[in-house]
């Protein structure tokens, strides 16, 4: 079961898609468009060229946990793609993903331009791990 993973941006959309298993983060990629159509129709194919069956979208919230202020621009786009490709997304917090992946990219030598050009995609590579773990943790019985 691959399960593909989404880090909504303005400019730019980082996606992550597992394994065929769905245990595993494999492929990453960027989407660089502003237009939400160009967007939704590059996720689309992807999902049906790559057989996806599960997709996740990181979800802002503030480190209280309450909603981010863009939390409706976001549930907006994912009922977008749930019409757009048939299946329901799942929000996930997103919380600290791009600090995470800016660190992750410095710390392996990345300037800051080629960090901007894949920091997105490194985020949603966390998105879709930190949902693996979740996913592995409640067939274990650990949630």
């Amino acid at each position: 079961m691959r399960i593909l993973a989404i880090d909504y941006g303005d400019a730019h959309t980082g996606v992550a898609i597992s394994d065929p298993t769905g245990l595993l983060a494999g492929e990453t990629l960027t989407i660089h468009s502003r237009r939400e159509d160009v967007v939704l129709d590059q996720l689309v194919r992807l999902i049906q060229e790559r057989g996806v069956e599960e997709l996740v979208m990181g979800f802002p919230r503030n480190m209280d946990g309450t909603e981010g202020p863009r939390a409706q621009v976001y549930r907006d786009f994912a009922a977008r793609l749930e019409e757009a490709c048939g299946m329901p997304v799942a929000l996930w917090d997103e919380r600290r993903t791009t600090v995470d992946a800016h660190r992750i990219l410095f710390e392996a030598g990345k300037d800051g331009r080629k960090r901007k050009k894949t920091v997105d995609a490194v985020a949603a590579s966390l998105i879709l791990e930190g949902y693996l773990d979740f996913r592995r943790r409640q067939r274990e019985g650990g949630v």
